[in-house]
């Protein structure tokens, strides 16, 4: 009976994320499409999703039965579905929510973390953290818009749990860096597309030489293929182009979720190296007990 219950209610975008590095590279071609377009794939017929994704509609077949599908049919129901649950947040009822910027965005945002949530639930986080405590040294990268800040504020995260890491964000920098790297280095990538050709082959030249990968990235991305510890990220992105892509939310949400593991995993160590952290900022700044390490 639960067996059924769960053959009826699962999450299809957290199926796909879960087992995209397990597919063939046929396979993630497909999955990557549809999680780029969720509502235009659940419209399109076999032979256009085969067109679109460069494959063979054997392909797409096979496709569907490896996320848990019994035919191409169920998998574009369940893809219609899943579209449905984000329509729901992302539809502006004149009624009911102001027709304002604030509320736009604030649905965008709402939507992508909603979207994600069940995709990391599936997501190897502890495995990850694990890595994190082991490694002699971090070596955050990210290139681009939101990557690139958002490997300064992992940087940020890892040094306050007494983690030794370094971020870089220039390609050849990043190339150089992966060069010198061996088997007791950690790289944590931080990619929505994972479709970067320099990151991507930083990472493999840092697999060659050893060390091993987490990647915050797409699931059915050449990035996320080759991570040791894939931490999915699915951007959502709209029609509206006038404002920063979402995905830095889904990015933030990903990050936060395996920093506070690994902080949990050594309880004692974060809190004495917290407590020692909020005693010097309070000593020099003043501030009150609930006001934020940092500023």
């Amino acid at each position: 009976m639960n067996g059924h219950a769960d053959m009826l209610s699962f999450d299809i975008v957290a199926r796909i994320a879960e087992r995209a590095p397990e597919l063939r590279s046929a396979e993630r071609k497909v999955a990557a499409l549809i999680l780029d377009d969720l509502t235009g794939a659940s419209r399109a017929s076999i032979g256009a999703l085969a067109d679109k994704a460069d494959v063979s509609i054997a392909t797409v077949t096979r496709f569907a039965k490896a996320v848990g599908c019994v035919d191409v049919r169920e998998l574009k129901l369940r893809l219609a579905q899943a579209a449905a649950v984000g329509q729901r947040f992302l539809k502006r009822e004149p009624d009911a929510v102001p027709d304002s910027l604030a509320a736009r965005i604030f649905e965008e945002v709402q939507a992508t973390l909603a979207q994600n949530q069940g995709a990391l639930a599936a997501a190897p986080i502890a495995e990850a953290a694990d890595a994190l405590a082991a490694a002699s040294m971090i070596y955050v990268f990210g290139m681009g818009g939101g990557s690139t800040a958002l490997a300064d504020e992992m940087r940020f995260r890892l040094v306050r749990l007494g983690r030794p890491v370094a971020s870089y964000q220039d390609g050849l920098l990043q190339r150089m860096v992966a060069s010198t790297l061996s088997k007791e280095h950690l790289v944590v990538a931080l990619s929505v597309t994972g479709q970067t050709p320099e990151m991507v082959e930083s990472c493999q030249l840092a697999k060659q030489y050893g060390a091993r990968v987490i990647a915050l990235t797409a699931p059915a991305s050449p990035l996320g293929a080759l991570a040791d510890w894939l931490i999915p990220v699915i951007a959502i992105e709209t029609d509206f182009i006038y404002k920063p892509s979402s995905s830095r939310y889904a990015m933030m949400m990903a990050l936060d979720l395996l920093v506070t593991e690994l902080a949990v995993k050594q309880a004692d160590h974060s809190r004495e190296l917290l407590r020692r952290m909020k005693h010097a900022l309070d000593s020099h700044r003043g501030g009150g007990e609930r006001q934020p390490l940092g500023d």
